[in-house]
């Protein structure tokens, strides 16, 4: 049983350390600044590694620096599996592991190590392989709040860029088929097919328009001007979803934060007018700026005068000496 209850022990540990953003010690701020240092250190490899006159003469250097770093990424990616059960202890364990591999930021740890092990079974291209390393850069969405924000927001309006990725697809198809059937004749090299022909819709859509391929008759311009016009509509639906989506969830986490600090403040039972020193902790704590902390204590005072007016306005509608309600 005591070997039962250590292993639990060290693996709620290990969960703090590596997955738990509300806990820190100096063993998470580490483990925290050497991964991040490993990473940045893993993309200026890749970047030097191109440089064939850095590279070659330090190649042995750089393998084993690679060595290195898919050890450390592996055993950080096998401890983050193995811990994160402890996100809810009464939930299915090998569930709870499967979603995680499937979450964003799983998907990130294993594309970060998987090209690595995928070469010692399928050959591939140096170079290739290299540019796959620089997915690691990824990784670093984990320690920064924002980024973050960011994954959660995407992960919640997965449904909605599926839709729209939906219309682009269908708008790339119809623009194709379109400029193919008035522009053939004109153009029978540039429009040979509609496949060919989705170049052009894709940068006519997407308002990027190279010019390398153009519209020449009267009907193809018309056609062209059309399709522009509601490539800059179609443009701008994943921008707008973003910033709605982003706005809506930093509200939501202002929101939490507000109430956990005024749960905390009133939990705490501290002098909300002499104890300022504590206040700022609580705030610092949460992360609260400092000008919603006090609108906060501000209106944790309110209520608590409000509380106190009212309870004396019921001592007066009973009899000091009996009791009864006058």
């Amino acid at each position: 049983m005591s070997h039962l209850t250590a292993y639990r022990r060290l693996r709620r540990y290990v969960y703090d350390v590596l997955q738990n953003n509300e806990f820190e010690n100096r063993l998470s701020r580490a483990v925290d600044r050497f991964l991040i240092f490993l990473i940045l250190a893993n993309v200026a490899a890749v970047i030097c590694e191109s440089v064939d006159t850095w590279y070659y003469p330090y190649q042995q250097y750089f393998n084993w620096f690679e060595d290195f770093s898919l050890v450390v990424f592996s055993i950080e990616y096998l401890l983050r599996v193995w811990c994160i059960v402890e996100t809810d202890p009464s939930a299915g364990k090998w569930r709870q592991r499967w979603n995680w591999i499937k979450s964003p930021s799983g998907l990130i740890d294993l594309i970060a190590i998987a090209p690595a092990y995928l070469n010692f079974f399928v050959n591939i291209d140096l170079r290739f392989l290299r540019i796959l390393r620089l997915f690691r850069l990824l990784k670093l969405t984990r320690y920064f709040v924002a980024m973050r924000i960011l994954l959660v927001v995407i992960n919640k309006e997965k449904d909605s860029f599926k839709a729209v990725l939906f219309i682009l697809v269908i708008m790339i198809v119809m623009a194709a088929s379109g400029i193919y059937l008035v522009e053939n004749q004109a153009q029978p090299d540039e429009f040979e097919s509609i496949p060919k022909s989705m170049w052009w819709a894709v940068v006519t859509l997407t308002t990027v328009g190279y010019g390398d391929v153009v519209p020449v008759t009267i009907t193809g311009k018309v056609l062209g001007a059309v399709i522009t016009i509601l490539g800059v509509g179609l443009a701008a639906l994943p921008a707008g979803i973003l910033a709605s989506g982003l706005a809506s969830e930093l509200e939501q986490r202002r929101e939490e934060l507000e109430l956990r600090f005024k749960e905390l403040l009133l939990n705490e039972n501290i002098s909300l007018m002499q104890n300022t020193l504590k206040i700022d902790k609580l705030r610092r704590e949460i992360g609260l700026n400092k000008e919603d902390a006090q609108e906060i204590v501000t209106q944790v005072l309110r209520e608590q005068e409000h509380e106190n007016k009212m309870r004396e306005l019921e001592k007066k509608c009973y009899c000091p000496h009996c009791g009864e309600k006058l």
